[in-house]
């Protein structure tokens, strides 16, 4: 999931044409090796903390289906958690540096969440939205000029964007759907016989046709009454 989060904003910031104007978009730590192997205009798309959102967490299992409608499998509910990047931009002059990142901040704003178009993968199949932030609020991770200390750096302007992505849950195969009663071998057990039990046994069918129904074969049937014996509320 990480991963294809990485992808959708590398996308996302592609379509506002940074790589046509020789712009490189990369998620390398803005550390000072970085920024002395720097050979053009960069944006870096640190990934610097993982914090689940543990209000969201769910239980329970969604079924998947195939194209007939059968159960294929269950799988268990995602679970949802906040990626937190520091997105700085790399150039020759302060200006050029400050107008680059005006343009990624406004990209990055343009939106509330991560297009369809741009997702891939895992966040492609659930379906769910990845919604996006421009963090103003304590969520328990390390703040900005924490994370500027541990790189070895001086704190230079960024932008700490926060994605809220899903993490799909385990799926769990399922086995074929029952579509014949029960096949039952028989042999005597009350005299001493050591001729094994053969043939190809008796299939248990459901008075009525052999198609089960909607229900399956653990549909209700009606089935006559012992005599001497009534239905409740009813008469004998």
């Amino acid at each position: 999931m990480i991963h294809e989060v990485d992808e959708a904003l590398r996308l996302l910031l592609a379509e506002a044409g940074l790589p046509e104007r020789g712009v490189e978009v990369v998620f390398d730590a803005p550390t000072r090796d970085f920024t002395a192997r720097r050979t053009a205009p960069t944006v870096s798309v640190f990934l610097y903390g993982i914090r689940e959102e543990t209000d969201r967490r769910q239980t329970g299992a969604v079924a998947e289906h195939d194209a007939d409608g059968m159960v294929v499998a269950h799988r268990a509910a995602p679970r949802w958690f906040e990626l937190a990047y520091l997105v700085t931009v790399w150039t020759s002059r302060p200006q050029d540096e400050h107008r680059l990142l005006a343009e990624v901040l406004q990209c990055l704003t343009a939106v509330d969440a991560l297009p369809a178009r741009v997702l891939t993968g895992t966040l492609a199949e659930l379906g769910l939205t990845v919604t996006l932030d421009i963090a103003g609020r304590d969520t328990g991770l390390p703040s900005v000029p924490d994370v500027w200390s541990a790189l070895g750096g001086e704190l230079r302007p960024s932008i700490d964007l926060r994605a809220l992505a899903p993490l799909p849950g385990g799926r769990t195969p399922v086995g074929p759907p029952v579509t014949e009663g029960l096949v039952v071998h028989a042999q005597d057990t009350t005299r001493d016989s050591a001729a094994p039990a053969g043939g190809p046994g008796r299939r248990l069918r459901y008075h009525g046709g052999a198609d089960p129904g909607a229900d399956g074969f653990a549909a209700p049937r009606d089935r006559a009454l012992p005599p001497g014996r009534r239905t409740r509320g009813g008469t004998r």
